[in-house]
């Protein structure tokens, strides 16, 4: 009797396969929740003693993706052991393709993200790390669903070649209608893994400088010294000569000062240890050189260089400003004058003329 029972047939299948299916199905989901509470929580609990993120983050991708996949195996596995009508082995044919495609597009995803993410908590600040990160998984994810649909329909039995020459074709045509836009994507590209610069840095582009405050995929805006924000396009920077003087290590300063033509010659040789006597009592200065330059118009010039360790703009006037008082009290008190714009005019006599005024000495009722 009950082999008989198990020799029935229902749907082209006997009882028998049935329940091998059923034994095979179970057997699997039994084998995975063994892994999945034994050996995945046992290797859990070492990579948290692990100072890397990386096991983590590969636990984590077998949890979400990995599992769901074996459970899928499984089903599948036990399901090839009956024999099934062909429109219905189609469709789990379709559905394991699609499956597959899925896992593996939402596997890649999440192992691009956690890249890209590495990368950027490495090279950027925080207030950079998001937009930097959102504006690449972005483009990641795009191009990745790109494959993965191509993929899918090339495994359906689709003709993919001709989809992908009229992609081809249409793609040319999208890229000459959006040249622009996608020089900027390249540019945005460029800019995050060459990072010229960075959220936060000081940069001067041509004429316009300006702290940058958002990097973008088509745009980059930087906040003046005035107060309004300028939109540069990606692609205008990547183009440009950038000065960013975040990056600035130290700052180079060049000054001149100008003494009156009656300084004694004693002073003039004074002066540039003068000068050098100053600046190297300043903190946060490294002295170069001082000199008694050259001769101009109404003064003497005596030019000086000197370093600012640091690229601090607010340091490098508070120490000028430092030197400039210390010369000024110094050279009052050895009695030095500075130059300033004056102007002789020499006039010499002529013989007098008929009817010419007499000079002003020689006028009735005039003094020297």
């Amino acid at each position: 009797m009950w082999q008989d029972f198990l020799s029935q047939s229902m749907w082209d299948n006997t009882v028998a396969d049935y329940l091998i299916f059923a034994m095979l199905f179970f057997c699997g989901v039994l084998i995975i929740r063994i892994f999945r509470h034994f050996v995945l929580k046992r290797l859990r609990v070492l990579s948290q003693k692990t100072a890397t993120l990386l096991d983590d983050f590969i636990l984590t991708l077998v949890e979400k993706t990995g599992l769901p996949l074996l459970y899928f195996g499984a089903f599948f596995f036990a399901v090839r052991k009956l024999t099934l009508h062909p429109n219905l082995e189609r469709i789990l044919h379709i559905a394991g393709v699609a499956a597959l495609t899925l896992f593996g597009i939402i596997f890649i995803g999440k192992l691009v993200e956690y890249l890209v993410r590495h990368h950027v908590s490495k090279t950027e600040t925080a207030l950079a790390r998001e937009q930097n990160i959102n504006g690449l998984l972005v483009i990641s994810k795009v191009a990745i669903w790109g494959l993965g649909v191509v993929f899918l329909l090339d495994n359906l039995g689709f003709e993919i070649s001709a989809v992908v020459a009229g992609l081809g074709i249409g793609g040319i045509a999208v890229a000459l209608a959006a040249q622009n836009i996608l020089g900027d994507l390249f540019s945005f590209v460029s800019i995050l893994f060459d990072r010229p610069f960075e959220v936060g840095d000081f940069i001067i582009v041509g004429e316009y400088m300006g702290t940058v405050e958002y990097v973008g995929i088509k745009t980059t805006r930087i906040r003046s010294l005035s107060g309004e924000q300028l939109v540069f396009s990606n692609n205008d920077l990547t183009g440009s000569r950038v000065r960013n003087y975040k990056r600035m290590e130290e700052r180079r300063v060049v000054f001149t000062i100008g003494t009156t033509y009656d300084t004694s010659l004693e002073h003039v040789r004074e002066i540039p240890s003068i000068i050098r006597e100053i600046i190297e009592k300043i903190e946060d200065v490294r002295f170069d050189r001082s000199h008694f330059a050259s001769f101009g118009d109404f003064s003497l010039h005596f030019e000086t260089v000197y370093y600012v360790l640091g690229n601090d703009y607010a340091l490098y006037m508070n120490i000028q400003q430092q030197i400039n008082l210390a010369l000024k009290e110094e050279f009052g008190q050895r009695g030095i004058e500075f130059a300033f714009p004056t102007q002789t005019l020499h006039i010499d006599s002529l013989p007098r003329a008929c009817g010419a005024d007499p000079p002003a000495e020689e006028r009735p009722g005039t003094s020297s």
